[in-house]
């Protein structure tokens, strides 16, 4: 049975539609299901299309909420939580606050059982008709009042808490749900766990005997990890999708020494987790500048730990004359990173009126000698 109400012929005639957002589609789709069916359907198309971006094709077979498509694991990370909890020897895995099922769904291609813990009814309807078949259970319920009463039916726990709406940038462990209290009791190493928390995580609030995850994906820092358990390495890394892994030195140093050829700009992976002195060092780089995440170097990096750019010109951070350099060389495609400064690049590349046929990557940098522009070209 379908979800929310939903028919296959709804949301196969809503599918057929080329904008099923539009009036004229609406009014079609009204006519043939009622109001109530053919909204539905249409919001599920339309999720359905804007998650191909994070499932491919299989978002086709997916039943989605606005907020579980924004929240939902992608498919690799997911699979990557589930390889290292199946790799403990668990066997059944309980995934509190499963949202959509993106994560259940990957304990079940790892060959896990699941028990999944949803507490918004509608979400959990949805978990339901997407783990249909699985053979995974899917509970409504508080996460904080049924977890006791699960834990001796399963040898894994999984948690993605949600942060209260309108929480802002600030992490604050008050804006969790479940409460913070509980995340830290079940990563006390008693059983293989893992928890799914936004990548600005601040390393103190790290609990002792856990080991942090920093993850990157197509260039996105998307999520830390963390672990306890069974094979843990107590500490902190970095990880580039698939399974390119960085572990801090903490022996490591970087200097700061003066901009060579390239310029190289560590992933937000390794700079989360506190690795870029242990990445300089693999690479004979130096800093651009103290407390800066970028790196210098004369040769290019053949890493996937960074993304490198070769020094075309090194220009003195005034807007006017970059104004006049933008107009000069008829750049109309402009790229600008800035770190170390308070600059909006999408303010200032307004203020730059880019026009033309040229393209150029603008690096607006504090280094020792002020600061700069460094006109580069992305390498690789």
């Amino acid at each position: 049975m379908l979800p929310l109400g939903l028919t296959p012929e709804a949301l196969a005639a809503a599918a057929d539609e080329t904008d099923p957002g539009s009036l004229g589609a609406g009014s079609r789709l009204r006519a043939r299901f009622g109001a109530e069916l053919a909204a539905a359907a249409v919001d599920q198309v339309v999720l359905r299309r804007r998650a191909w971006a994070k499932f491919g094709d299989a978002a086709d077979g997916l039943f989605l909420t606005r907020d579980g498509l924004e929240q939902a694991t992608r498919p690799a990370v997911a699979d990557h939580h589930a390889v290292r909890l199946a790799a403990t020897g668990a066997t059944t895995v309980l995934d509190l606050g499963c949202g959509i099922g993106a994560d259940a769904l990957a304990f079940v291609r790892a060959g896990l059982r699941v028990i999944a813990v949803e507490r918004d009814p509608r979400t959990a309807e949805i978990a339901r008709a997407n783990l249909d078949g699985t053979g995974a259970e899917v509970l409504t319920g508080d996460a904080e009042e049924v977890v006791d009463g699960l834990l001796g039916r399963v040898d894994a726990v999984y948690l993605d808490p949600a942060r209260r709406a309108g929480s802002g940038r600030l992490w604050r462990v008050e804006d969790f749900t479940p409460p913070w209290a509980l995340t830290t009791r079940l990563l006390d190493g008693s059983r293989p766990a893992a928890v799914k928390l936004g990548p600005a995580l601040p390393h103190r609030l790290v609990p002792d005997g856990v080991e942090a995850e920093w993850v990157t994906d197509h260039g996105e820092t998307v999520e830390v990890g963390l672990y306890a358990g069974p094979g843990v390495t107590p500490g902190r890394a970095a990880l580039v999708m698939p399974d390119h892994r960085l572990v801090p030195d903490p022996g490591a140093r970087v200097a700061v020494r003066p901009l060579g050829a390239v310029l190289i700009e560590p992933v937000g992976s390794v700079i989360r987790a506190g690795a870029i002195p242990t990445l300089a060092a693999a690479l004979d780089a130096g800093l651009v500048a103290d407390d800066l995440a970028y790196l210098t170097a004369d040769t290019v990096p053949d890493t996937p730990f960074a993304t490198a750019f070769a020094v075309r010109e090194v220009l003195p951070w005034k807007e006017k004359m970059l104004r006049g350099w933008v107009r000069e060389r008829a750049v109309g495609r402009l790229e600008i990173k800035v770190r170390g400064l308070d600059v909006d690049p999408a303010q200032l590349r307004k203020r730059l009126r880019p026009s033309g046929p040229g393209e150029a990557t603008l690096i607006i940098t504090r280094t020792p000698d002020g600061a700069r522009v460094v006109v580069a070209d992305r390498l690789g």
